[in-house]
């Protein structure tokens, strides 16, 4: 999860624009939306089945309980089990540590800055950026996170949402997209080989290389917020699932995606609805 940690997708210059459409036209005639007709370029399980385009949808990451009525696709962590009867997509933090659990890696999968401090994130505490600067790293990073998609496969979800690709924003200049970028490919090919579809969490700056990276739809939060809804829809068609925070976020969305995608607005920490802090809106 977590809101408020990514910079806006910046805006492209003219010839950077024009390159854009021409890409996004190239897309859309090979329906990037659909299972049938569209191939990443890594290995792609024949049987991968996406979202369904503007769905009800649920964000239940910070934790499970009943799906309200008309809710048809649902994200859960990868600890719980699936909504029974729905599209669950499954919740794991490839890029990042859960808070408090730096403990449970390796000490050189921490990422370190050049004092041999761990770098966290900067809005949630306790969550250490995961070290992904050399292909062995990354392959053992991928090792521990894939053992996670064997498990959202075993029990039943149908796609994998690898959380924090955009961790290198926030890596104090430590890690780049081009290595983000081959961690997630990594885990597209587990994910495909499983029978899984994967999404892309975030980072709107590498939707239009969601080809090259084996990702099948695309889990924005607060595109609404930052203006970013178009770029992933650009990329991924209808397959596009948002979760928004604040009320101008929510309206925005709705206003220009809201008989398009599945929209949900959740509170900050996603809790369940025990919790007084519970917040969830539909367009």
């Amino acid at each position: 999860m977590y809101p408020d940690r990514r910079r806006p997708y910046r805006a492209l210059g003219a010839a950077a624009a024009a390159a854009t459409f021409l890409l996004a036209a190239a897309q859309a005639s090979n329906s990037p939306a659909s299972a049938e007709t569209d191939t990443a370029a890594g290995p792609r399980a024949a049987d991968v089945t996406l979202p369904p385009a503007h769905a009800g949808f649920d964000y239940q990451i910070g934790g499970p309980y009943p799906p309200p009525d008309g809710v048809e696709v649902v994200s859960r962590d990868h600890s719980v089990q699936p909504a029974e009867g729905l599209y669950n997509i499954c919740y794991v933090n490839a890029f990042q540590t859960q808070p408090g659990a730096a403990g449970s890696w390796d000490s050189d999968l921490l990422l370190r800055d050049r004092s041999g401090e761990v770098v966290y994130d900067g809005e949630w505490d306790g969550e250490a950026l995961l070290d992904i600067r050399t292909e062995d790293k990354r392959e053992r990073i991928a090792a521990k996170v894939n053992t996670w998609i064997d498990s959202c496969a075993a029990k039943g979800f149908q796609a994998v949402e690898p959380d924090n690709f955009d961790s290198y924003d926030r890596s104090e200049g430590l890690l780049t997209a081009d290595q983000a970028q081959d961690m997630i490919r990594r885990l597209a090919d587990h994910a495909h080989s499983k029978g899984l579809a994967i999404g892309q969490k975030n980072a709107a700056e590498l939707a239009d290389s969601r080809k090259a990276n084996g990702l099948d739809f695309a889990v924005a939060e607060q595109c609404g917020e930052w203006n970013e809804c178009d770029t992933y829809t650009e990329a991924f068609g209808d397959k596009v699932v948002v979760i928004e925070y604040t009320r101008d976020g929510m309206a925005t969305a709705c206003k220009g995606w809201g008989d398009q995608l599945s929209i949900v607005r959740r509170d900050r920490n996603v809790v369940t609805p025990a919790d007084d802090a519970y917040v969830r809106e539909t367009c």
